[in-house]
C-alpha cells in the first residue's frame, strides 16, 4: 500500500477544506515545499499536491510546479488541469504524474489524447463522489454518475484512479469503503487510490484489504494520527 501525503494549496498555505467546503478551511502550514520535503524526509515516494485556486478557479499555478521540483520533491498534482497545454506543462516542470478531476468527468477524449501522448503512467484521474454522482470544477458543480464516468476511463485506457468521497474529505470520520470496494471492482485493472476520511493504521489496513493500491492521507497525518515512520 502506497500512502501519498496530501499537501492542499490555497492562497499560498497548506491547508484542509471540510468536505470540499472553501468556506471552512483549516491552516496548517504556511509553505508547501517545506511541508512536501518534510513527507519526502519521513518516507513518502511521491507527495499528492493539489493546487485549490486552480480546482475553483480553472487556472493552475505553473510556479508551484517549478517550486517543488526545484526542491527536490516527487510529486504528483492536480487542480484546474484541463488542458493538453497544462498537462504538458506540468509534467516538464517535473511532475511525475498529473491528476485529471473536471476533464475525467466531462472530457473523457481529452483524457484518451493524454495517455497516447505521455502514457497511462503519468495521467491519473480523480473519481470524486457525492450522492453517487463524480464531480469536477473544484466540487463545485453536479457531475455524473460515477459508474458511467468509469466506464468511460477504463474504456480510455486509465490506468491510475483517484477515489474521494466527498463528504467524507477531510473528516477523519473513516473512509467511504463501500465506495472504495464498488470502484475497485468496476475498474478491475486499475490502481485505485484511496482519499476522504482515513483517520488511523486500521483505516490503512482495511482499504489495502478492499484491493486499493495506495491512499491519500491529509488531515491525520497533519494531526498526529497516522505516521508516515510509524
Amino acid at each position: 500500500m502506497m500512502i501519498f501525503p496530501a499537501v492542499d494549496v490555497l492562497g499560498g498555505k497548506v491547508v484542509r477544506l471540510h468536505t470540499g467546503d472553501y468556506d471552512q478551511v483549516t491552516v496548517y502550514h504556511d509553505d508547501p515545499i517545506e511541508t512536501s520535503r518534510r513527507w519526502m524526509h519521513q518516507g513518502a515516494e511521491v507527495v499528492h499536491v493539489v493546487d485549490l485556486d486552480g480546482a475553483r478557479d480553472g487556472t493552475p499555478s505553473p510556479a508551484l510546479w517549478r517550486n517543488l521540483s526545484e526542491g527536490g520533491v516527487r510529486f504528483q498534482v492536480g487542480g484546474g488541469l484541463r488542458t493538453a497545454l497544462s498537462v504538458e506543462q506540468a509534467l516538464a516542470a517535473g511532475a511525475v504524474r498529473v491528476v485529471l478531476g473536471t476533464a475525467a468527468v466531462h472530457d473523457v477524449e481529452l483524457v484518451e489524447r493524454l495517455i497516447e501522448m505521455h502514457g497511462s503512467d503519468a495521467i491519473a484521474v480523480s473519481i470524486d463522489v457525492r450522492d453517487d454522482k463524480a464531480e469536477g470544477a473544484g466540487w463545485l458543480e453536479s457531475g455524473r454518475a460515477w459508474r458511467d464516468v468509469v466506464a468511460d476511463l477504463t474504456q480510455a485506457g486509465v490506468t491510475w484512479m483517484v477515489t474521494t468521497s466527498i463528504r467524507r474529505d477531510g473528516t477523519m470520520l473513516g473512509p467511504d469503503t463501500r465506495l472504495v470496494a464498488d470502484v475497485v471492482a468496476a475498474a478491475p485493472a486499475a490502481r485505485i487510490v484511496a482519499a476522504g476520511g482515513i483517520a488511523s493504521p486500521i483505516d490503512i489496513e482495511h482499504l489495502a484489504g478492499l484491493g486499493a493500491a495506495g491512499a491519500i492521507v491529509g488531515r491525520a497525518l497533519y494531526e498526529g494520527a497516522i505516521s508516515l515512520t510509524a
